[in-house]
């Protein structure tokens, strides 16, 4: 898609009415269709969901069902430790606080904590990336700086980079006996309560945000964590594509961790199978269009780049329904651009959702 046309639909997105949720409008070739698979309205045995007490029961089914193949949790920490490094005045009056924070049982990362100059209660939102410089706009790294941008917005904002150090050998706490991707969704309830604690921020206005790795990190965290208000996911791939390389949920350091045998990096192949959760996840028929459901009935928005193309309302159709089923309309969202790497125009839109959302 071209970057004019992208901006067109956007600017259409915002403008069809004052009031109208933002960007959730699917596009006439793909309403009403369905990425295969199995359907969150209809429960394990076959019977289809048809109130929202069903779907309540559903709900806790399709939660159940995964949990068990990615493995369980340790507790939730309701007061996660926080030690200030070093306070540094920025430009527009926001207060950047290095931190230490407890992240899980035993462990602790490294990041920023950014105060707008706002007084009272305001919004906030989780940022989760490889490193949390870029997301603060300390480094080169362009179109990454969620949080720096939602900041200079009025929110405050929770910048933190991979448990460890890295992505790809991610550092699990000895008390946690689940796959990295579900351990990235532990640390997002984890920074919840944190940023709930904080007397700046309102408990009832924390979203979650985050750029590919950190799109699947927010996506699972927000899926698995009901408490964030709402969330963007930019380009994760919402769906298992093993055609794609990046929607690589088949890794170790995501959903194939595997004590008997670590696969050769890659797309799924003969000499490179799957492994771990997602073997058996895969294996028993289950795709990220069920797990996503867990969302309703919370606004969410895809940031959608090259693995995530428009084609994927298909996928987004299933929520939706959930969402009708339930009463509400307008909170599945998604963007389109050409390009894996965000850009101005698809960024002021997830600023844009955070905005009509959260209102700061």
């Amino acid at each position: 898609m071209k970057p004019l046309l992208l901006s067109i639909l956007l600017a259409a997105a915002v403008t069809a009415r004052a009031d109208d949720p933002p960007y959730t409008q699917v596009p006439a070739e793909f309403a009403g269709q369905y990425s295969p698979g199995k359907s969150p309205l209809t429960f394990t045995d076959g019977t289809p969901v048809k109130t929202a007490a069903d779907w309540t029961r559903r709900r806790a089914e399709i939660r159940a069902e995964w949990e068990a193949l990615m493995g369980a949790w340790p507790a939730v920490i309701e007061n996660p430790k926080v030690e200030v490094l070093a306070t540094t005045q920025r430009e527009g009056g926001i207060t950047q606080r290095k931190v230490r924070v407890e992240i899980a049982p035993g462990q602790t990362g490294d990041g920023y904590l950014l105060l707008p100059a706002k007084t009272g209660k305001r919004p906030a939102v989780f940022v989760p990336f490889y490193d949390p410089e870029t997301s603060v706009g300390l480094n080169e790294k362009p179109m990454r700086d969620f949080a720096w941008q939602l900041a200079q917005r009025g929110f405050v904002a929770l910048a933190i980079g991979s448990p460890g150090g890295d992505a790809r050998k991610p550092v699990l706490s000895p008390a946690a006996h689940c796959q990295p991707l579900s351990y990235l969704g532990y640390i997002c309830a984890n920074m919840w309560h944190l940023l709930a604690a904080l007397p700046e921020v309102d408990a009832a206005r924390i979203g979650i945000a985050g750029h590919s790795y950190g799109g699947k990190w927010s996506m699972f965290g927000s899926c698995l964590w009901d408490k964030y208000a709402c969330a963007v996911w930019s380009d994760p791939g919402i769906v298992f594509d093993e055609t794609r390389q990046s929607i690589n949920y088949q890794e170790p350091w995501y959903l194939g961790l595997d004590p008997s045998v670590t696969r050769k990096p890659g797309l799924v192949r003969e000499d490179s199978p799957r492994t771990g959760a997602y073997k058996a996840l895969v294996e028993k028929g289950h795709d990220l269009q069920e797990f996503e459901a867990l969302m309703a009935p919370r606004p969410f928005l895809v940031s959608g780049g090259a693995e995530d193309p428009p084609k994927r309302w298909t996928v987004l159709n299933h929520t939706i329904a959930v969402n009708q089923l339930l009463g509400v309309t307008g909170r599945v969202a998604m963007t389109n651009r050409e390009k894996h790497e965000p850009n101005p125009e698809s960024n002021d839109a997830i600023y844009h959702f955070f905005e009509y959302w959260l209102k700061p």
